[in-house]
């Protein structure tokens, strides 16, 4: 397989599996939505920030195509412009979360990150994907209830990607020879 071809099957492997994720969310966690979008235990946050870690640049595209997907035809349908930068804000947060603290410094085994890394890179993500998502919401003036929906979706990220970066480490752990 080509590098070009494995970063295409990465990134959307990475779409499937954030759609999945999202899913997944609805299904068990639903009654925990403190807004569309924002909820006390959110899942995809966690493979937002896994698969941006194990694929980099691919994971990150795979995210925005699901983002965008996610967004635009399900979430906010009828607000364009809010799906548009959502899509592109879940797509960043944990790229420059993995840009600016673990670049380069793991593999696909996620070995370079041991425990308290992993927990640093988690609420490193779990606050820079809040603080874009609402940056954004202030610039387009909707502040009315900013900080009890920031607090709720860092929290709801942070319960997610714990979940999920976590239960990716053991499943490693356990597949090694």
């Amino acid at each position: 397989m080509s590098d070009m071809q494995w970063k295409f099957a990465a990134g959307a492997g990475t779409a499937l599996l954030f759609l999945g994720a999202i899913a997944l969310n609805e299904l068990l966690f639903s009654s925990f939505e403190f807004a569309r979008g924002i909820s006390w235990v959110y899942l995809p946050a966690g493979v937002r920030l896994l698969c941006t870690l194990l694929f980099a640049e691919a994971g990150a595209l795979g995210i925005l195509a699901a983002s965008w997907l996610i967004c635009f035809f399900y979430f906010f349908p009828d607000d364009p412009i809010r799906s548009f930068i959502g899509g592109i804000l879940a797509a960043l947060a944990p790229y420059l979360t993995y840009r600016m603290l673990v670049a380069g410094r793991i593999d696909a085994s996620l070995t370079g990150l041991g425990p308290w890394r992993l927990l640093g890179c988690a609420l490193a993500f779990s606050l820079a994907s809040p603080a874009l998502h609402h940056l954004w919401f202030a610039l387009r003036g909707q502040r009315e209830g900013l900080l009890d929906s920031f607090l709720v979706m860092a929290s709801g990220d942070l319960v997610g990607t714990l979940i999920v970066l976590y239960s990716a480490k053991l499943l490693l752990l356990l597949r090694r020879p």
